[in-house]
């Protein structure tokens, strides 16, 4: 007799799962209950599906098996900043953090194996993209930050940022239904206004974004608004170039009333003058929106070198001088390569060095 070919359950839909058990000859309702213990409880296997009868769990470990995801290295730290190796299904490796602050935990995900924009101050630009993650494999990442932040800090995860491994607006589909998740009442139900994605800023997917009505929040990495200086620091710039990222992100504010926070690393002797600070400030006023100045996270002896102190006080000075709303943030668990930028499977990066 041939083996059934089991399916990842969490493939299906509610319908799709009530359909399976009606064919079943069971009842529909039993779909609601199991969906419940695969998306709100994050069951990892069917055996401990208490209210299901044991025939039943049997019957699902004939058609279905459970794709979870496994924290196969968890690293501390000195600030408390936690660096998950998640292992998936098919044994690639991506990464999260959890980045603790008073106010806020949160968690940073990953949307894809490796990454394909090959931006040159990144590390995970490093990896090739392997593949995009799956929605269960999004969902799976935060589950496992929001148990430890109750297991460390005793205190619930609070924000997710998409700033991690990989670009999330070239695995829309599959982030967008991460998303659904995590926000239904039937999955996690986090508020979407806590919840940011970050793109490099593909524009025609932002327009989508705008279109597909979505509540999120948006960011961009920027570093620069000048296309000259971009795109050596971006190649994904030579085809979408300031202009129209510039336009793409009108189009989101006019459909979505959304400020839109910008992220901006400053570099020694790449963006750290004037003429840099002053093409930011007026690209700023586009639309409503916020800098993030980030600290630079070294990821090798290169070209790229944290700007000086005197760089950042210039590049405040000039945005709030013009009302923009400018926060210097300092990088947490560079000590575990956790910071933004540091996000790679370290042995895969030593391989591809050596090739």
């Amino acid at each position: 007799m041939e083996a059934i070919q089991k399916k990842d359950i969490r493939k299906l839909s509610l319908a799709q799962l009530e359909e399976f058990f009606l064919a079943q000859g069971d009842k529909k309702f039993r779909a609601k209950q199991v969906y419940e213990w695969l998306w709100n409880k994050s069951l990892k296997n069917f055996d401990e599906m208490s209210n299901i009868s044991l025939s039943t769990r049997e019957m699902l470990k004939t058609h279905f098996t459970i794709n979870h995801i496994q924290v196969d290295l968890m690293q501390h730290s000195t600030d408390g900043t936690i660096k998950n190796a998640v292992k998936l299904y098919d044994s690639m490796i991506v990464e999260s953090v959890l980045i603790p602050t008073t106010k806020r935990i949160t968690a940073c995900v990953s949307s894809q194996v490796g990454c394909s924009l090959d931006c040159n101050f990144c590390a995970t630009a490093r990896l090739k993209r392997m593949r995009n993650l799956n929605p269960d494999e999004i969902y799976d990442q935060v589950v496992a930050i929001k148990d430890e932040a109750e297991k460390y800090f005793q205190r619930p995860l609070t924000n997710i940022v998409f700033m991690g491994m990989g670009e999330p607006l070239l695995n829309y589909a599959n982030v967008l239904e991460a998303i659904d998740k995590i926000t239904s009442p039937e999955g996690l139900g986090m508020a979407p206004r806590r919840i940011t994605v970050s793109t490099v800023g593909v524009t025609k997917m932002i327009r989508k974004l705008a279109d597909d009505e979505v509540r999120f929040n948006l960011a961009v990495s920027l570093h620069s608004a000048i296309n000259e200086t971009r795109s050596r620091l971006m190649p994904i710039n030579d085809s979408n170039p300031v202009e129209e990222l510039g336009e793409s992100l009108k189009y989101w504010y006019e459909k979505t009333k959304r400020k839109v926070t910008y992220e901006y690393v400053i570099w020694e002797g790449i963006n750290d003058d004037e003429r840099h600070a002053r093409a930011l400030a007026k690209f700023c006023k586009l639309i409503p929106s916020k800098v993030n100045l980030i600290q630079y996270n070294p990821i090798d002896e290169g070209e790229f070198r944290q700007a000086s102190q005197e760089s950042v006080d210039m590049y405040v000075r000039v945005l709030e001088s013009q009302g923009i709303i400018a926060k210097v943030r300092k990088s947490r668990g560079q000590d575990i390569d956790a910071a933004c930028g540091q996000l790679a499977n370290k042995n895969e990066v030593a391989e591809l060095n050596e090739g």
